[in-house]
């Protein structure tokens, strides 16, 4: 099983990713996803997600988010 800190870790590391991939702040970033359920995703999968290259995951939560209303492109 994973600690919190891990998924914590994981997860900031993955915020921060996407949102410079987008040219968003950590803070927009994180609040886009929280709002487009990118975050739950990520939390309920976490097992699946964090050994996925954060490339492959932007782009599969871009397209989740997109699904539940986002519109990053």
């Amino acid at each position: 099983m994973y600690t919190n800190r891990e998924k914590i870790e994981w997860t900031l590391i993955f915020v921060y990713e996407f949102g410079r991939r987008y040219g968003l702040t950590t803070k927009q970033a994180f609040n886009y996803l929280k709002r487009y359920k990118g975050i739950d995703f990520v939390d309920r999968h976490y097992d699946y997600v964090h050994t996925q290259s954060f490339e492959s995951m932007i782009n599969d939560i871009s397209e989740y988010c997109r699904l539940k209303g986002g519109m990053l492109q």
